[in-house]
């Protein structure tokens, strides 16, 4: 049986140097964070030393957990938030001292901050109204912007009167109405359920593409992230752990840590004997040895091995030239295109293997034995986890 082999040659991605997605082309620098730290007690950093770079145009997502710095990135990009140290510049120009509503920043939150006692027209028309635009031009803009996110006809609706997905398509026209530079989003999708979210992600997607406005999104869902982004910066402790397109994020992870939170992945650890060239040999924990691809890997140094659940398969791997690993299958879990096999195997009791069903071959049982193959190029050597 063969082994799939990795679709793209190696490449690790360092902060602030991320190649844009291969649709867009190279842009020009709308927001550049220079050394901006951030703390709130003077001790514990919330966000260190962060050098990022958005350009014009893009779909910028923060992707981390709860406490990463994310979050407070975003507060300080849109002047909640004061830097501890460092510069933020919004094209090319310092902001530090401009107070929010002077940025030219539109803004969705994730609990929509509707007016409960005005209509959806008087909403949206807010951020007009302060700009002291006249009642013709407010009303044009309000129209565009409603008919932008299929709310027409809503204008004289009052929020309580709306679905949650419709509040917060009020919410994302209200941020587009006096066209904005910058266009910041925080967890807007949050309180939504999962269809009505996903439905969600591909409209807010499919503005960006017809309005071409820069956004900056902040989601610790995987998903939503990968769906839609240009680039994905993933967030860790205050810092940027890498930041690249979404496919070569997943395909091409330069830490353990975002190996394991973007994605589904399996994890092995071992020492590694021997570094040659792109590739090194593995003794695992359990004893066996293994070939992998030399991402952050030292000689007589630990290492822990990432590859995706799809890039392994059943079968004997010894007789196609790649790693082999013998185990036992503890589980097996069918989801219709696909079966998710765990196989027990010396140093990961849970490694997953994915079985589509177009593979045209039964899952085996569990407590049968079994040999997980994989191609050395699929593996990863990175970081200790």
């Amino acid at each position: 049986m063969q082994v799939a082999t990795s679709r793209a040659p190696d490449a690790v991605s360092s902060t602030g140097s991320a190649r844009q997605h291969r649709d867009r082309p190279e842009g020009e620098i709308l927001v550049r964070f220079s050394g901006v730290q951030k703390t709130y007690d003077g001790d514990h950093l919330a966000v260190r030393g962060l050098d990022l770079e958005i350009r014009k145009g893009e779909f910028l997502t923060l992707l981390g957990p709860s406490g990463s710095g994310k979050t407070t990135t975003l507060m300080m990009l849109a002047g909640f938030e004061v830097p501890t140290h460092g510069e933020i510049l919004l094209d090319g120009r310092p902001i530090t001292d401009v107070p929010p509503h002077r940025r030219d920043i539109g803004m969705v939150f994730q609990n929509y901050a509707l007016f409960p006692h005005m209509t959806v027209a008087e909403n949206v028309a807010f951020p007009l109204s302060v700009r002291g635009l006249g009642k013709a031009e407010i009303r044009e803009r309000v129209e565009r912007a409603l008919g932008m996110v299929q709310l027409d006809g809503f204008g004289r609706r009052r929020p309580a009167q709306l679905s949650g997905g419709q509040q917060q398509r009020v919410a994302l026209a209200r941020a587009l109405v006096f066209d904005p530079r910058l266009v910041l989003m925080d967890e807007p999708l949050g309180a939504l359920d999962k269809r009505l979210r996903e439905h969600m992600q591909i409209e807010i997607k499919h503005i960006h593409a017809t309005t071409g406005i820069t956004v900056v999104y902040v989601t610790h869902d995987q998903g939503e992230a990968l769906t839609m982004s240009d680039r994905i910066a993933v967030f860790n402790d205050g810092a940027i752990q890498q930041i690249d397109r979404p496919e070569a994020l997943y395909e091409r992870p330069a830490t353990s840590f975002v190996a394991n939170f973007l994605g589904e992945n399996n994890m092995l650890h071992g020492m590694v004997e021997a570094v040659e060239g792109r590739f090194c040999t593995v003794r695992l924990d359990g004893g066996q040895r293994v070939r992998a691809l030399a991402v952050r890997a030292e000689t007589c140094a630990r290492t822990s091995l990432s590859l995706r659940p799809e890039r392994a398969l059943l079968g004997d791997g010894m007789q196609t030239g790649t790693n082999g690993l013998m185990g036992t299958v503890s589980e097996v879990i069918y989801l219709g295109d696909h079966s998710r096999i765990l196989v027990s195997i010396p140093g990961n009791p849970d490694f997953m293997v994915k079985l589509p069903a177009s593979a045209g071959m039964p899952p085996p049982a569990a407590g049968e034995p079994a040999m997980v193959a994989f191609a050395p190029e699929d593996c990863r050597a990175l970081d200790p986890a």
